[in-house]
């Protein structure tokens, strides 16, 4: 991908990871829209950050979904990148009876059913472009699971292996696929999070994943030195060892 020149949407851009990715590549260059849920923290962020677009968009909500490809396409032809970053992470207890389910399916419609649609809701206008980039965000958990949160690792897992079968069903053609893997992070993705001390700092995440986007040619994976750890645990025979480690005191 080229880091500069794109017209760039990031969903769950009001916070986070989406936030500070969004800031750094209108930094480079980049026109750049953000989508959330939530019409406040959208204005605070485009407020913040002049020039940047912001759009109300529920990534669990299928019909908001076609509506919105609709309406940002129209509203910027340029667009030919989508990040899809929303997400949400829930503790599921599957020994304590149904209860779980509802939160395991928002986990579901959030972070898996919402990438493959607003991808299958944009992609023909991506076909169009010259070139154009969709980066899905997964997660170190794909890899090696923490115990405590079961629906939020599978989706991620899920995420993963869509992204690879996209890849290579585009391939040939003038869209790439970029799968971004963050280890934990310093944010507010759980209560508690922003604090974990065990946590990579979300600014010295972010320095990191930049400066792999701007390789050439971009890694068809992004993944800073820390999530290693977990992305290469089955691969170096030591995933038990690893799982073990990652749900210590769980």
């Amino acid at each position: 991908m080229n880091p500069t020149g794109n017209t760039i949407l990031i969903t769950g851009g009001t916070s986070g990871i989406g936030l500070e990715l969004a800031r750094e590549f209108q930094a480079l260059g980049n026109s750049v829209i953000i989508a959330g849920r939530r019409r406040q923290l959208i204005d605070a962020a485009v407020a913040a950050n002049p020039g940047m677009t912001g759009y109300a968009l529920d990534v669990a909500d299928p019909q908001a979904i076609e509506a919105f490809a609709a309406a940002v396409t129209a509203a910027h032809p340029a667009l030919d990148m989508l990040i899809n970053n929303a997400g949400i992470m829930k503790v599921e207890d599957l020994t304590g009876g149904p209860g779980y389910l509802a939160d395991a399916e928002a986990t579901i419609a959030t972070n898996l059913l919402g990438p493959i649609r607003l991808t299958a809701a944009l992609l023909p206008h991506f076909r169009t472009r010259p070139r154009s980039t969709i980066v899905n965000v997964s997660s170190g958990l794909a890899f090696v699971p923490l115990i405590a949160t079961p629906t939020y690792n599978a989706t991620k897992a899920a995420l993963h292996s869509y992204s690879i079968a996209l890849r290579h069903q585009l391939s040939g053609t003038t869209t790439e696929v970029i799968e971004l893997v963050p280890p934990s992070v310093q944010t507010d993705l759980m209560p508690g999070h922003a604090e974990d001390a065990h946590a990579l700092p979300l600014a010295d995440f972010i320095a990191e994943t930049m400066a792999l986007f701007q390789r050439q040619p971009t890694p068809p994976e992004i993944c800073v030195e820390r999530v290693k750890f977990l992305r290469n645990a089955e691969a170096e025979g030591r995933f038990e060892q690893t799982l073990a480690l990652v749900n210590a005191g769980a």
